[in-house]
């Protein structure tokens, strides 16, 4: 039990808030493109991840590499092919539509005049072709369609396929209620069992409805008959009433589907807690996964010192800070995340030790603190005092044999420092940089730092920090 309430008290609140913002966000993939040919694809998608994280977790090199190679190729796949079913899809009529709004398959088709003007049709032995599309895109199947965008109405319909309109021979495209194309040409169907009696039209209406979930409606000019084809199978019609019935059915405004609005409103939540658990899965994946271990050497930074004291000394400059995560995480690590700080605010002169903590230490989220060592820094604080120290110049390298080195003079011939007196009692001459003997050839002078040792001695204000070195040599 203890055990659980230290993995709860481990998680933040922005943890809550990724884990529901993106719960949300794949519940919304999942409202805007089910019933899709890409949302199937996306699934494939997800359960590729799943049996990738699996194949890390066994060390399955080469298996998770290529899983992981399928999973890229398959979302340049849906991108590429699916290209005009993700624009239909994403073309919400507004912003609450896109991200809360939630798509139902009621239209406001016009059933009755649909049906009143296919039996009108049928009547009078005048061949159509009437297209309702739902869910999938039937845009990659219909060819040569003559934009429209007319209202539905029985005069429309009629004077489409009247025999004298070049537009009669193709297939009417009806979105909920207005004709988006007509002169289509609709794929055939590839069945050989169908009734010899049935021609081009009834081919056509059944080919797409084998390939979409399109319902395609028939009226045929030998016969004086209306079909309806849906779901691969093709069916006659014998009246208005069961045409309208069907046409409100397939659209989703029919009475008898109260009961599957219910089932409807059941699988939107348990689509819902679906998307909370794989989020959360996810989240466990990258932030509780298989756990990786690493020690990385931290720099210390020291913050909000009294202007009147100086750092005169500190126990470390840096200290190893012991890391735990999921390796994913270990492995995004940038160097500038991570960071230590000691505030010296409230220090006192003198020794001051401070205990490691968190409230020292900056970590990346999802990555835990197993170890620092050291766990305790020393900083000692104090009012630096002010010394003249002698420059000695350092020598180096050998000079040419020809040459001897007569006089040095250095200008000024000494500095004043500043810095903790126990270190400046312990200092009897401020070196300078090495002056490398073997590129001397004649006298001269150069000009050269001073090189302080330890870094925390500062030359005084009103110093130079560099000194101007002339020399004399005699040629033997």
């Amino acid at each position: 039990m203890n055990n659980y309430f230290s993995f709860f008290s481990t998680i933040r609140w922005q943890d809550v808030v990724d884990i529901i913002l993106n719960s949300y966000i794949l519940f919304r993939f999942y409202i805007i493109f089910r019933g899709t040919n890409v949302f199937r694809v996306l699934i494939v998608i997800a359960f590729l991840w799943f049996f990738q994280r699996i194949a890390f977790s066994l060390e399955l090199i080469i298996t998770s590499w290529a899983i992981q190679g399928i999973t890229a190729v398959a979302a340049l796949i849906i991108i590429v092919v699916f290209r005009n079913e993700i624009r239909s899809v994403l073309q919400a009529k507004n912003l609450k539509t896109f991200l809360w709004g939630f798509s139902q398959n009621i239209s406001t088709i016009p059933a009755e005049i649909i049906a009143d003007s296919a039996f009108e049709l049928a009547h009078k032995h005048t061949g159509a072709l009437l297209v309702f599309p739902v869910k999938d895109d039937v845009e990659e199947y219909v060819k040569g369609g003559v934009p429209w965008r007319g209202v539905v109405s029985k005069e429309m319909i009629m004077s489409i396929f009247w025999p004298g309109n070049p537009v009669h021979d193709g297939a009417a495209v009806i979105n909920k209620n207005r004709i988006m194309e007509v002169s289509c040409i609709l794929p055939l169907s590839h069945k050989n069992n169908l009734p010899l009696h049935y021609g081009t039209r009834h081919r056509a209406a059944l080919g797409l409805a084998e390939a979409t979930d399109a319902m395609v409606v028939v009226v045929s000019e030998e016969k004086g008959t209306v079909s309806l084809a849906k779901d691969s199978k093709i069916h006659y019609v014998n009246s208005r009433k069961e045409l309208e019935s069907q046409l409100q059915k397939h659209m989703g405004n029919a009475p008898e589907l109260i009961g599957d609005k219910r089932k409807e409103k059941l699988k939107i939540s348990f689509s819902a807690l679906v998307s909370f658990l794989f989020i959360v899965g996810v989240w466990f994946s990258f932030s509780r996964g298989l756990e990786t271990l690493i020690n990385l050497d931290v720099p210390v930074d020291y913050m909000n010192r009294n202007a009147d004291v100086e750092i005169l000394d500190t126990s470390v400059n840096s200290v190893i800070l012991s890391l735990g995560g999921s390796d994913s995480l270990i492995k995004s690590i940038r160097p500038e995340q991570l960071k230590v700080r000691i505030d010296l605010a409230k220090a006192g002169t003198g020794k001051n030790s401070f205990q490691l903590t968190d409230n020292n230490l900056f970590l990346p989220p999802g990555i835990t603190l197993k170890k620092v060592v050291p766990s305790v820094v020393e900083v000692t604080l104090g009012e630096p005092v002010l010394k003249e120290l002698p420059v000695k110049v350092i020598w180096a390298g050998k000079i040419p044999k020809n040459i001897t080195l007569d006089k040095v003079k250095v200008m000024p011939d000494k500095v004043k420092v500043i810095g903790a007196r126990r270190i400046l009692d312990e200092i009897t001459t401020a070196n300078t940089d090495k002056i490398y003997l073997d590129n001397i050839n004649n006298s001269g002078s150069i000009d050269v730092k001073i090189a302080l040792i330890p870094p925390s001695l500062k030359i005084a204000p009103g110093s130079r920090d560099t000194v101007k070195v002339e020399y004399t040599v005699k040629r033997k």
